[in-house]
């Protein structure tokens, strides 16, 4: 097939022989299979029949300097055109794996990278260096890593078992042995009535400390946790919540890991949510915008106390991949953070787009009859839709009307994600104000339409 196909004949191959990621099949095909998305543009996209949609999700939380930016492309192709492939593995390396390695340990703090092609991965070699760690620390005990109810870490067997998602684990007969889920700190979901965010942020965390406890110091080596839990539905932390785990961690040695896949890169108005939230991570997994999703990379940032154990007392390091490292990712990577540092995208978050972003969507929904909550930080807000939002009840099927809600969110031509019954958003870093009341604006169409369905409106 050529580029002139039309859709129908791309929807019709891909019904055929594409199985897509997390997507009831034969619901796709009944629907009349996929919308085939053919060019990009800055915050928008266009599908084979031309449409043209405004992407409110930022592909998957990764494009965040915009679509068509030829500075990411001619980066590739000055690196393929050089050297378009060579390993790690061999004691060689890369000048684009190197580079990119001293760059990010100047903006992490944490003065090594081990690299990786996506977040599954970056952090099923977070799992795999935290036991090394600790067996060579002579604590083989501590194995087990806690980790939070609606966090997400990937979909990898180590990754999955780490994320906080049921649905995931009974597919799969997870988690596996050594990974255990703790309350997230979801107020809206999980405070009780008449309680402070203080004292709910103390409570939440204290959650961490009660399952150390009825573990066993002695067995557990890590605490694994999205500064802002995006997939989650954009759970955003109280005042005093990682003040209080980092405690916890110190004060019953358990490494704590911050995975920044959806957060770094400026999508909170800091370069990483740990900046924002004052986290001071022993590990860091970095992902998706570290090329705009240009090019697949992920790493593992590894901090002085892990790095050193290594270094003094370890061997080999058996772990790996074909494509750790990969030069022409790299080489993207480093012109992705060259570009948002050019253009200061991260402060352009932090200071004028993310607040009218966040002022526009409460403007539009706090009042709303079907939306119980806005919340958000930076680029990145959820809407909590319920039943009752005077006693924030949720409707009996969770998730149906949140679908709903999305598929009118696409006959809007808006990309909206739901999860459960929460419309999650998180545009590209460089919208526009403009933009942002397009987006606004459609997204008040599926959400009125929705309530109009349910006779809310």
């Amino acid at each position: 097939m050529t580029t002139q196909s039309s859709g129908a004949d791309w929807r019709a191959l891909d019904s055929r022989h594409h199985l897509h990621p997390f997507t009831d099949t034969r619901a796709l095909a009944a629907e009349g299979g996929s919308r085939i998305i053919t060019r990009g543009e800055g915050v928008w996209l266009w599908d084979a029949d031309g449409n043209r949609i405004l992407d409110g999700m930022a592909g998957l939380w990764n494009v965040n300097v915009g679509y068509g930016r030829a500075e990411l492309a001619d980066a590739a192709y000055a690196q393929m055109r050089q050297l378009a492939y060579y390993n790690t593995f061999f004691k060689t390396a890369t000048p684009p794996a190197v580079e990119l390695a001293a760059k990010l340990a100047a903006m992490t703090g944490l003065k090594h990278a081990f690299f990786a092609g996506s977040g599954s991965e970056a952090n099923d070699t977070m799992v795999r260096l935290v036991r090394h760690f600790w067996n060579l620390e002579g604590a083989p005990r501590k194995k087990t890593i806690v980790s939070r109810l609606y966090g997400y870490h990937g979909s990898t067997m180590a990754a999955a078992s780490l994320s906080g998602l049921p649905a995931m684990h009974r597919q799969a007969d997870l988690p596996l042995p050594g990974f255990v889920h703790i309350m997230p700190p979801y107020a809206y979901d999980c405070a009780r009535d008449g309680e402070s965010p203080q004292v709910f942020a103390e409570r939440a965390a204290k959650a961490l400390e009660e399952r150390i406890l009825e573990l066993g110091a002695d067995t557990v080596a890590a605490f694994v946790a999205e500064p802002i839990q995006g997939s989650g539905a954009v759970i955003v932390p109280p005042d005093g919540y990682w003040d209080e785990i980092q405690r916890i961690c110190a004060r019953y040695d358990v490494l704590l890991v911050a995975d920044e896949v959806i957060c770094g890169f400026g999508r909170t108005g800091a370069w990483f949510g740990s900046d924002l939230l004052g986290i001071r991570p022993d590990l860091m997994t970095l992902g998706k915008a570290i090329t705009s999703g240009y090019q697949p990379m992920a790493a593992l940032m590894v901090g002085d106390r892990v790095t050193d154990t290594l270094v003094d007392k370890g061997e080999e390091f058996y772990h790996g991949f074909t494509y750790s490292g990969h030069p022409v990712p790299a080489a993207v990577a480093l012109a992705n953070i060259a570009l948002m540092e050019r253009e200061r995208l991260v402060e352009r978050v932090a200071q004028d787009i993310a607040p009218y972003f966040q002022e526009r969507l409460r403007e539009a929904f706090t009042d709303h009859p079907l939306v119980g909550e806005v919340r958000g930080v930076g680029l990145l807000a959820g809407m909590e839709l319920v039943e009752d939002k005077a006693t924030r009840r949720h409707f009996p099927k969770l998730g149906q009307v949140g679908s709903r809600c999305r598929d009118h969110s696409f006959r809007c031509n808006l990309v909206m994600r739901a999860v459960r019954d929460v419309m999650v958003l998180s545009p590209p870093l460089v919208i526009t104000r403009d933009e942002v009341d397009e987006l606004v604006g459609r997204a008040r169409q599926a959400i009125d339409a929705t309530a109009k369905d349910l006779g809310r409106i």
